[in-house]
């Protein structure tokens, strides 16, 4: 609101990753999202909700902000790295990743919000690269989606269409853009990643209305 208040130009990434390490007992999930200019790399903004660690990376991106630390910045800045507290690549670094990947072009993107517009789009693909057993227990967000697990794709690109966008999903948004990295390279050029993917869309007010949708 903030952003579309003052004109400013932005994007956002939504980032699933552990409040610590895995390997170590008890880690939670930190839902994080990062709001930045998609040109100049500047953090506007950050959110985040999860039952462990969360205030600890909102109190960095805060100060990150203040200094004027760029996405970049994010990316590369070192962080508390101990098992029980901390993995070695830190959720704020992932979301610095996640945000140079769209600055620099390694992938287009939909955010939640623009997803039921797509699916009633007939002419927009939706490819789920989750497991089989996820997808049984959480159906795909869009009736029609073609499900291929990411082991699967590169022998299986066969299955999709080149003239025609993709939007591809996955559970919390990372096997998403390896799938679209693979697309890209073998000649798909209208590939975007659904921003968090299922983990960001089940939380949303759309998602009821979403599940099952006929495009």
């Amino acid at each position: 609101f903030f952003c579309k208040m003052k004109g400013l130009k932005y994007s956002s990434v939504h980032v699933h990753p552990g409040s610590h390490a895995g390997y170590y007992p008890g880690a939670k999930s930190i839902n994080l999202k990062l709001v930045f200019n998609p040109e100049t790399g500047d953090v506007y903004g950050a959110q985040a909700v999860g039952e462990d660690g969360v205030e600890k990376r909102i109190d960095v991106l805060s100060t990150a902000m203040q200094g004027g630390m760029k996405v970049d910045d994010l990316a590369d800045i070192e962080l508390c790295y101990a098992p029980p507290v901390g993995s070695a690549k830190d959720p704020v670094n992932m979301a610095g990743m996640a945000a140079q990947n769209v600055i620099d072009g390694m992938v287009k993107q939909v955010d939640w919000k623009d997803l039921p517009a797509a699916a009633l789009d007939p002419n927009t693909v939706f490819l789920d690269v989750r497991n089989a057993d996820e997808i049984e227990k959480l159906p795909v967000l869009v009736h029609g989606t073609i499900c291929i697990p990411l082991t699967q794709l590169r022998g299986r690109l066969g299955e999709l269409p080149k003239d025609k966008p993709i939007i591809v999903s996955c559970m919390s948004g990372q096997r998403a853009y390896y799938a679209c990295r693979i697309l890209i390279q073998n000649g798909f050029e209208d590939v975007s990643n659904l921003s968090g993917s299922q983990k960001t869309f089940m939380y949303t007010p759309e998602y009821d209305k979403m599940v099952n949708l006929k495009n």
